[in-house]
């Protein structure tokens, strides 16, 4: 239930080492746009295990006999970090429906934190096929917190979570929280270290920060 694009030879670990890479960094426009193609990368695999069906398409020159995906999945993501990586998904699902959650840390000191989730805006996903996405997966708190509130609006038929970089004990949290025969985990790598403030490393630092510049704390 876990697939790890990185670990096999293809271009996508060009963009993922590129977002990894400190001074490709410095590009914010470069790193957002490495994010869409890693996005559109996901959502192609994750096209391969949905439902599809025949459809007759007529040329100028005769009709041709196609089968095109039948599920029309809903797309969501945790603000802020997760926006480039979700656009690079509607660029292929883009006749999707949307939601959208805010989900954040918030320190109640120097390494303790609690999941806030302040904001949530959703389709009901009763019986869809439900695809979200956010960045990194540590603690594996935010992707949670995320899913519970959008389960709130129905069950999905079936649940895709889409995560650039991931933790071990992000993924296992899922699993004890989630049952996985209705989940799958997409992720690019699974890093070995997790720090006492629940950054992974090696990683690549706060995507929402090098994404859209540095927030206000």
């Amino acid at each position: 239930m876990v697939r790890e694009l990185g670990g096999s030879n293809s271009i996508f670990n060009k963009f993922l080492s590129e977002i990894r890479d400190g001074e490709t960094q410095k590009d914010s426009m470069r790193f957002r746009r490495n994010m869409q193609r890693l996005g559109e990368i996901f959502a192609y695999e994750i096209s391969k295990t949905m439902s599809y069906a025949e459809k007759e398409v007529v040329t100028t020159l005769g009709s041709a006999k196609m089968r095109l995906c039948s599920e029309k999945p809903i797309l969501a993501t945790i603000l802020r970090a997760g926006l480039p990586l979700h656009q690079g998904l509607l660029n292929y699902f883009d006749d999707a429906d949307n939601a959208f959650v805010s989900a954040y840390r918030k320190y109640d000191s120097s390494e303790e934190f609690h999941i806030n989730l302040d904001y949530l805006s959703s389709p009901s996903v009763k019986g869809r096929v439900l695809i979200i996405s956010d960045p990194m997966l540590a603690t594996g708190g935010s992707m949670i917190a995320s899913l519970k509130g959008l389960m709130e609006k129905g069950k999905p038929k079936k649940i895709h979570i889409v995560t650039v970089l991931s933790a071990e004990e992000g993924i296992e949290s899922i699993k004890r929280h989630f049952s996985l025969s209705d989940i799958t985990i997409w992720t690019g790598k699974i890093d070995d270290e997790l720090t006492a403030k629940a950054y992974i490393v090696p990683g690549l630092g706060d995507a929402g920060d090098l994404a859209f510049g540095i927030k206000d704390d």
